[in-house]
Order: structure tokens, then C-alpha cells, then sequence
């Protein structure tokens, strides 16, 4: 039986985003603003805490600034030319005359229905200036 005055892990913010979560890539996790101050007062409360602690930790480091792009993955060939561009891929016509889909090198796709791309989206989330988003009550524990 494991000891309840040991930690079940030494790692759980890597242990959790290790795993499918929203929000989480290899580098960086995302909270948007807008659920995180819908949350109960007590979490916000906790999660301000937290926060500050990290910012307070890391203050010394060369923090930059972001720019968050809502995205999601998406077969090259159902993405419009803004999206493409975004993602770093244009357009073109074989000597055929057939579309052919090239990278930011000018490297061709040989499978653009198959090949998947991280595209922009119009963010489905409420903005933070939409008010409060109501969450889900949590399950029983």
C-alpha cells in the first residue's frame, strides 16, 4: 500500500500535461483568460496564489511576450489561402495543371489529403470582455 505522506509523484504538472490536456503543447501550457476568472472564487484565489509564486520564482528570467493563435489540426487540403499562408504553405499549378501544395522550403507534399497542419481558427471560446462563462459543476469525488 503506498505511504499517504509521499507524494504519488515528483513530476504531476508533467505528469498531467504529459497526457491529451487542453490548452498544453511540449513547451507550453495555455489557460484562457476568460475561464480562468469564471472560476469559483476559491480556485481564482488558489490560482492567483500560484501564479504569483511562479512569477515571483521566475522573475529574473528574459520573459517574452506571447502571441496566442487559436488552431487546431486540419488536412491541407480543406484550409482556405489564409489559413495555408498562415501555416506556412502556398499553392501552385503542375505542368498538369492539378494543385500542388508546397512548405515554407518549396518543398512539395506528395500526400496533401492525408498531411495534417496546424492551422488558425476563429477562436470558439468567449472572449474575457464577454462576462463570466458558467462552468460545469465538477463530479463527486
Amino acid at each position: 500500500m503506498p505511504d499517504p505522506s509521499l507524494p504519488a509523484s515528483t513530476t504531476p504538472v508533467q505528469d498531467y500535461l504529459d497526457r491529451p490536456a487542453r490548452g498544453a503543447t511540449a513547451d507550453h501550457l495555455v489557460v484562457p483568460r476568460s475561464l480562468a476568472q469564471s472560476m469559483p472564487l476559491r480556485w481564482q484565489q488558489v490560482f492567483v496564489g500560484l501564479l504569483a509564486d511562479l512569477h515571483d520564482a521566475y522573475a529574473e528570467l528574459p520573459w517574452p511576450d506571447y502571441k496566442v493563435v487559436p488552431s487546431r489540426w486540419e488536412r491541407l487540403v480543406d484550409l482556405d489561402e489564409e489559413q495555408l499562408q498562415a501555416a506556412g504553405y502556398v499553392t501552385d499549378l503542375d505542368a498538369e495543371g492539378r494543385l500542388e501544395y508546397h512548405d515554407a522550403a518549396d518543398q512539395p507534399i506528395p500526400d496533401p489529403e492525408r498531411h495534417k497542419v496546424l492551422a488558425p481558427i476563429d477562436d470558439p471560446l468567449p472572449r474575457a470582455a464577454d462576462g463570466r462563462v458558467e462552468p460545469r459543476p465538477a463530479a463527486p469525488l
